[in-house]
């Protein structure tokens, strides 16, 4: 279903994405097109791209792209896949009582949840805030550990 969606990969096409798309948020899924679980994202986003389409534009990054490589270490892309938010060239983070606010890590479970994060995230952008608590229940967020490189 990825072929439904716009793909993204070269960093410039990322950035025009992220700074051209005005009072709409940007999401940029970030994945592979042959690992099972980003397909299974693939699926629920193209589902509901028409539903969000008035307030969100959706966008693959593929992060085996070697141009992409930037975006992929900016955000610690260590699991795949994970979705980053923007609004108006801003990142906008969510609150999901996980350790990392600055991406959705995992797939969602069905396509109301993406729609009502996105929605979240709009309404609370448009009124200026930089991060939102998700709207979903604790069951229906992925758990995962970080771990820390080097550190």
């Amino acid at each position: 279903m990825s072929y439904l969606v716009p793909s993204l990969v070269r960093k410039a096409e990322v950035d025009r994405a992220i700074r051209n798309t005005l009072d709409k948020v940007v999401v940029l899924r970030f994945g592979r097109a042959t690992d099972a679980v980003c397909l299974q994202l693939d699926d629920i986003l193209s589902k509901a791209q028409r539903d969000v389409s008035k307030f969100a534009i959706i966008f693959m990054v593929d992060v085996d792209a070697e141009d992409v490589q930037i975006y992929v270490k900016y955000f610690d892309v260590t699991i795949l896949p994970s979705t980053v938010f923007f609004f108006n060239a801003e990142h906008v983070k969510m609150d999901a009582g996980t350790q990392d606010h600055s991406k959705f890590v995992g797939a969602f479970h069905e396509k109301q949840d993406f729609i009502d994060v996105v929605e979240v995230l709009f309404r609370g952008a448009m009124k200026g805030k930089h991060i939102v608590s998700c709207p979903l229940p604790p069951e229906r967020i992925p758990q995962y550990q970080l771990l820390f490189k080097d550190v």
